[in-house]
């Protein structure tokens, strides 16, 4: 039973802010890569205890964030992916997992809250609006592959709740600023939604692998999990916020007559609102 584990950063226990902890040039940048990485470790552990044979661990951050020295040694690490999505997932794994995962652009009540980067508005495929968690879980729907775990901040899982109810689920974090802030420019969007309420990284890591065996052990004796329903044409659209006032939002709107993991690989050709 092979299982793939998507990892970012930001939705890590511990990772108090963006600019501070999860860029290359931030002075915890290396701490936030530690507290990621045993995150990680955390799931492995829980995926091995409930039946999994082998687990590829994808880091999914921009600038990277898994210490490949603190990895567990059971597990593959995945980074690069020339063709874009679906980011090394296929049909030969039976489930899929994340760890460190924020919430949308414009959740309330989250932490560190982007989609991508700060500069979106909203994403949505077919009108249904997704942040860097749906991408990746409508790919695996075409691939049929099922979601089967989710960990991160608490407005993550109920994302995920809403999306996929069936996924099992850990918050190990809470955000703690209310509205959602569409009026704002990527910069001020960027200094938004940084206060937030964390579980010691130990605690969030036990919480972790809980959840992260009772999938593996639901996926093992063969329960079913649902599938996000997907029909074509699909059709992508971005919204995006303005780099400085007084500037226009932009927009961007793509089809693919036929895949979802298409028309997430086409480039964005925004335009003004």
């Amino acid at each position: 039973m092979k299982l793939y584990l998507m990892t970012d950063m930001e939705g890590a226990a511990g990772v108090l802010n963006h600019d501070d902890w999860c860029m290359r040039t931030s002075q915890f940048y290396e701490m936030g890569r530690e507290f990621l990485t045993l995150e990680a470790n955390a799931a492995i552990e829980g995926f091995f205890a409930g039946g999994a044979t082998a687990v590829s661990v994808a880091d999914g951050h921009g600038q990277g964030a898994i210490n490949p020295k603190l990895l567990d040694p059971r597990a593959e690490l995945m980074r690069g992916w020339p063709q874009g999505y679906p980011l090394g997932l296929d049909s030969s794994f039976a489930g899929i997992g994340w760890v460190g995962q924020h919430a949308k652009a414009g959740t309330e009540y989250s932490h560190i809250t982007h989609t991508q980067w700060f500069n979106y508005i909203d994403l949505s495929i077919n009108n249904l609006s997704i942040g860097e968690f749906g991408q990746l879980a409508l790919c695996a729907a075409e691939l049929k592959v099922p979601v089967i775990f989710a960990a991160g901040e608490e407005a993550f899982a109920e994302e995920v709740k809403d999306l996929t109810p069936w996924a099992e689920t850990a918050g190990v974090k809470r955000g703690v600023t209310p509205g959602k802030g569409d009026e704002l420019t990527t910069d001020q969007y960027r200094a938004r939604n940084l206060g937030a309420v964390h579980l010691s990284p130990e605690r969030a890591r036990a919480l972790i692998c809980q959840a992260a065996e009772r999938a593996a052990r639901r996926l093992a004796r063969g329960e079913s999990f649902g599938q996000i329903p997907l029909k074509a044409p699909f059709e992508r659209v971005g919204r995006f916020r303005p780099t400085k006032e007084g500037e226009p939002r932009t927009v961007s709107r793509e089809t693919h007559p036929t895949s979802v993991i298409g028309v997430l690989s086409l480039p964005f050709n925004p335009k003004p609102e």
